[in-house]
This record gives C-alpha cells, structure tokens and sequence, in this order.
C-alpha cells in the first residue's frame, strides 16, 4: 500500500532535522598535505617545529601530521599531547621524512636529506655560515624546493621569525645577566636592577635592533641604568619612542665606547650585520678596562661575535672568565627557553602550513605571496639563491624566470 504524498515529506523534514555529521569544507584548489616533523638532531638544538595546538589545527583542516616519536620532548611536548591533538606518532625516522612537507627549525644534515625520496618541500632555518656545499648539491639532486624560515618576510617585509627570535634573545640576556651578576655564579654580587639608596645597575647594549629593544626593555624594567650603542642615529630614535623613555644613546664611537664599559656591570652585545660576520667593535683592551666581575652576554655570536675575546660555548659549559670578565657566548640563546620558542615558532609556522593547503601547493603560493618568495632558495631542485651560489660557486637561476616559466 503507497503511503500518501503527505507522509513523505514529514520522513523528509525529520530527516532535514536530525542531527548530522559535519562536513569539512574544502575549497576548490586547496590541496591535503602530509606533514612531517622530525625530531631534532642538530647540536642543542632544543626547539620543535610546531607545537601540539597547532597540529590540532591542521589536522582539523584535512591535513596529516606525522611525527618523530620524541620530537617535542626538549620542548616539554609529550607524545601523547601530539597525539591526543590528531597527530600519527611514528618510531621510524625514515617515515617521517616520506611526507611531503617537511618541517625543521635546523637545517637538514646531510644524513636526513638521504632519506627524502625528493620532489618534497623543505621548510628550515638556512643558516648560510654552517652550511655545506654538498647539502645544496644533494638537495638539488632530489628536485627537493627549499625554503629557509628566516627570510620569510610578512606583508611589510619584516622577517617574523628572526624578529621573534630576536625577541626572545633579547629579554633572556637580561636574565641571563642578572643570574651570573649574582655571587653564587661568581659574580660581583650585585642584583640586577636598583632599589632605593644604592646605585643602579649599569648595563651597555651594543646595537639597537629587536634584540638591543627588548633587552634594554627587560633592564629598564628591572630599574637598571642603561646607555644604548648603535650606529643608526634612527633606531635610536624609534627605541627611545618605542620605550617612551629618555635613554642615554650614543653612536660606536670607540673612546665614548671604552669609557662606558669602564663602568659597566653588563654588556649586551646586540649587532647584526646583514651580510657575512659580525664587526668586533669591543677590543681585548676595552675587556681589560672593565670591572672584575661584570658580565658580557654576546647575543652576536651566532655570526662571529662583537668582542674580540669572544668565543663559542654551549648550554652546558655557557660561560668563561677572561681579564676576569664572565663571558656567555651561546649561540641561539633562544633554545635556552625551548617551550617558549617553540610557541613562537609554531605560531608563524601553522598560518603558513595552512596558506601552502589553502592555496593548492607551493607553486601557487611562492607565485601569490611575494614575502613567502622571498624565503625560497631551492625551486624543484634549481638553486635561486645568488648568495649561496657566490659562497659556494654553484649556478642559479632568478626564481621570477622560473615561475613565468610555469
């Protein structure tokens, strides 16, 4: 017996109301990727990619996330917290490196890009002065298109990662300062900072770029007194607007330089140069002058460093003494705080994971986004890097010519 027209459309109207499984809304061109985050190996690097919130979030946007069982652990980040936000945790590192986007925060060792099968898209730090030839050579040779997270520029061309890298750096020097200025580190004994009836405490700062700016922020805050050094009569400026208080400042000049150190409890050296190492603007002589005690924190090692008594240590022996001034040359002092780094990092990262889907793969996005372009240096295997081909002698080709080619 036919049930009458009438009835149909109530089945039809339950049907309409009842509760239903929610649809992702894919767009025309967006495309899934696999991402693949391996856990660290480069020499005390600390820091993780992405952090559990953000996996979440690309998972819940259709994309796979696998992960190097471990990977986040110098962060803080358990496994389970990865995995309990979507993510597949894997135990074999060759899977990892399967996927097709491939997150580091270090640059790949040469070890890791042989277990790329190619055609892949590498997202990492360059870091130029570390690297070596072959693993331009082998990341060519797989078709593999790399690009490096520290040129990446936002719509106003700043570089968001190194600016917030920088931010980090510059506020933990500070602390950095104020623990080995204390006497159980050998210091002079002195905290950091003032209170009423005794002299401040004099802190120097070297360069006043994001690094200067938010060290001489944190010194200020703890009510220490601080001259600020840099060359560009406008970043002076901007910091003493930006603080909103009247700093002493002054241009590199070596005799007002020296007769600053003298009296200096703390010196920040904050310089980064554009290209190629770091000028040594504080020689063994001015050290010499300085009070027995007092504390360099030179944040510029990373390229060379600013002091000519400077060099290299690392997170388990940070500090040496020399002419009695403890010296803490560590470089990326931002993996001293790797959870809060890795936050950092994974912040910038996640929106542009999501951009690379939403756009339809990294060719529709270095054409679209000129600031992403900006950190390409590997196009499917083709150098467009003139700086890595001039410091390696390797060919290249301008990454415009490639795309119109497209």
């Amino acid at each position: 017996m036919a049930l009458p027209k009438k009835h149909y459309h109530s089945i039809a109207h339950e049907t309409a109301l009842a509760p239903q499984e929610e649809m992702l809304h894919v767009g025309k061109n967006m495309q899934r990727l696999t991402i693949g985050i391996p856990k660290e190996t480069s020499f005390q690097e600390r820091r993780v990619a992405l952090a559990p919130e953000s996996v979440a979030l690309l998972v819940s946007r259709g994309h796979e996330v696998i992960i190097e069982a471990g990977a986040g652990n110098e962060s803080n980040f358990l496994d389970h917290d990865y995995s309990e936000c979507g993510a597949t945790i894997v135990y074999d590192r060759k899977q990892v490196f399967q996927a097709n986007t491939i997150m580091k925060v270090a640059p790949p060792s040469l070890e890791e890009i042989e277990l790329m099968p190619g055609k892949q898209t590498l997202i990492s730090a360059l870091n130029l002065p570390v690297q070596s030839k072959e693993c331009f050579v082998q990341l060519s040779a797989k078709k593999i298109t790399a690009i490096a997270w520290d040129y990446i520029q936002d719509k106003k061309g700043i570089y968001p990662i190194v600016r917030a890298m920088a931010e980090i750096a510059g506020n933990t020097s500070i602390m950095l300062a104020a623990e080995y200025l204390s006497h159980h580190t050998g210091g002079r004994g002195l905290m950091l900072g003032g209170i009423t009836g005794v002299r401040p405490t004099e802190v120097v700062i070297i360069g006043a770029g994001t690094v200067g700016e938010n060290a001489a922020r944190a010194a200020l805050g703890l009510g220490a007194s601080v001259k600020l050094f840099d060359n560009s009569i406008y970043k002076l400026k901007r910091i003493q607007n930006d603080l909103g208080v009247h700093l002493w400042t002054s241009t590199i000049q070596p005799s007002e330089l020296s007769r600053a150190l003298k009296y200096a409890d703390v010196v920040i050296g904050a310089i980064r140069a554009k290209k190629g190492r770091t000028p040594v603007v504080v020689s063994d002589e001015m050290v010499q002058e300085m009070k027995e005690g007092s504390v360099i924190v030179d944040v510029s090692i990373d390229r060379g460093g600013c002091f000519e008594t400077s060099e290299v240590t690392n997170h388990e022996n940070p500090t040496f003494r020399k002419h009695g001034v403890i010296h803490y040359c560590v470089p990326n002092i931002a993996a001293r705080v790797s959870r809060t780094a890795s936050y950092a990092l994974s912040n910038i990262f996640a929106p542009v994971i999501l951009d690379l889907g939403d756009e339809g793969g990294i060719v529709n996005l270095i054409r679209n986004q000129k600031g992403f372009r900006n950190g390409v240096y590997l196009y499917h295997g083709t150098l467009t890097n003139e700086d890595i081909a001039t410091t390696f002698d390797l060919s290249w080709k301008p990454l415009e010519l490639l795309i119109e080619a497209i």
